[in-house]
């Protein structure tokens, strides 16, 4: 008969459980091999797996946990493992580890259960769940709260791509965001956020906010729309469209930066990871004037984006040195890299148009924010539903570890 033995216990949380349980263990000298607990509305379940000893009984060792238990008014199930089931269980060691994120608005039963199918389909299986999201009250709003729970699975999925294509019809489908990562070392060691700014940062893209200025508004949008989709080549379109603001009168960039909105979350977003550490940047398709705006703003680092062209206070409709388009996006993401020391495994990089797929696609963590759906499907991650401080629950903190990071502020 196997010597090792899962015991679980269970009922209402209470100090002192585990030094209870450890103490009954300890008269019998029995080897820890594995231990976790979660609490869930005040209700403990904890395993302990142990290796009893060849001269001490197993059933002496239930009887003792089963008293000590007793007085806890908690409960113990005994299950002893045979040596294959253990050593099989061993062997998982350095198997491949993924962290599923889900974030809805609303998190619903049908939500994990349809994310859960599909990763048991594809040979995962699901060793912990973690909510990530803080407690909610019985009135909340559905519509500006916000729900998160992480899925931590192992094993190697038959296709990754056809998993990550999964998911995202499926996050489609029910209106969630679901994001797949590998679990390695450069999960927990990323020092480098680069955003995009317009509609990425800023819920507009300011070149139509100058057209507007400009009384060309609609023929502006309209180009810019193509090139976020990817139908039109971004330099040509950008060119263009800058002809079209010639004349411009430069008091005009104030006005339009005075009214740019962030958008929902980026404000937390970028204060939450400066207090974390990281080094945050700007790199856009758009023009530095507003870039330096929302730097001095949210205390951006490093800024990069197009010059405007001024003389005798117009708009030339031309910029100032080479035009930032996605292949200059990604080749300054890695100078900044570089500049850091920082492997591009290390490096975050969030947007939500076509010219941001080249960067989104070099990260180690490429989030389109919601972005057009030919950027959605190619890019690595994305996020829909929720603000951009949903970011926070991809790099694994949750809602009680950046509430205490705000809290602990000396301001």
């Amino acid at each position: 008969m196997s010597n090792v033995l899962l015991i679980n216990v269970s009922g209402e949380d209470q100090p002192g459980v585990t030094n209870v349980v450890t103490e009954a263990l300890t008269r019998f000298g029995v080897t820890l091999l594995d231990i976790g607990q979660a609490v869930i509305h005040d209700q403990l379940n904890m395993g302990i797996l142990v290796l009893v000893p060849s001269n001490a009984s197993i059933d002496d060792v239930t009887s003792e946990v089963l008293n000590a238990l007793d007085r806890l008014n908690m409960q113990g199930i005994f299950l002893p493992i045979s040596n294959e089931r253990y050593e099989n269980w061993v062997s998982l060691q350095g198997k491949p580890r993924h962290i599923v994120t889900l974030l809805a608005r609303n998190l619903e039963a049908s939500h994990l259960a349809a994310v859960t199918k599909v990763t048991a389909q594809q040979g995962l299986n699901i060793d912990k769940i973690v909510r990530l999201s803080g407690r909610i009250t019985l009135g909340h709003s559905d519509s500006v709260g916000q729900a998160c729970v992480e899925l931590s699975a192992r094993g190697k999925p038959k296709s990754a791509d056809d998993l990550r294509q999964l998911l995202l019809k499926l996050a489609g489908e029910q209106n969630i965001d679901i994001a797949y990562q590998e679990d390695n070392i450069f999960r927990r060691s990323r020092q480098l956020v680069v955003f995009d700014m317009d509609s990425t940062l800023i819920d507009a893209e300011v070149i139509d906010e100058l057209a507007d200025e400009a009384g060309v508004g609609e023929q502006v949008a309209a180009i810019t729309e193509a090139a976020m989709r990817g139908e039109v080549d971004f330099k040509q379109s950008f060119v263009e469209r800058l002809a079209l603001l010639e004349g411009l009168s430069e008091s005009v960039l104030d006005t339009v930066a005075k009214r740019l909105r962030l958008n929902d979350g980026a404000e937390y977003l970028l204060k939450s990871l400066k207090q974390l550490g990281f080094k945050t940047a700007i790199v856009s398709g758009g023009f530095t004037f507003f870039a330096r705006h929302l730097q001095k703003r949210l205390g951006v680092d490093y800024i990069y984006a197009n010059e405007l062209d001024v003389a005798k206070g117009v708009l030339t409709g031309k910029v100032l040195g080479e035009i930032i388009d996605g292949q200059r996006k990604a080749e300054i993401v890695v100078e900044i890299s570089n500049q850091l020391g920082l492997s591009l495994e290390q490096v975050i990089t969030v947007g939500d148009g076509a010219n941001d797929l080249p960067m989104l696609n070099i990260a180690g963590l490429g989030v389109a924010f919601r972005a057009k759906p030919l950027v959605k499907a190619s890019a690595k991650q994305a996020i829909s539903n929720v603000g951009l401080d949903g970011i926070l629950y991809l790099l694994g903190y949750s809602d009680k570890d950046i509430v205490n990071l705000h809290k602990d502020t000396v301001v």
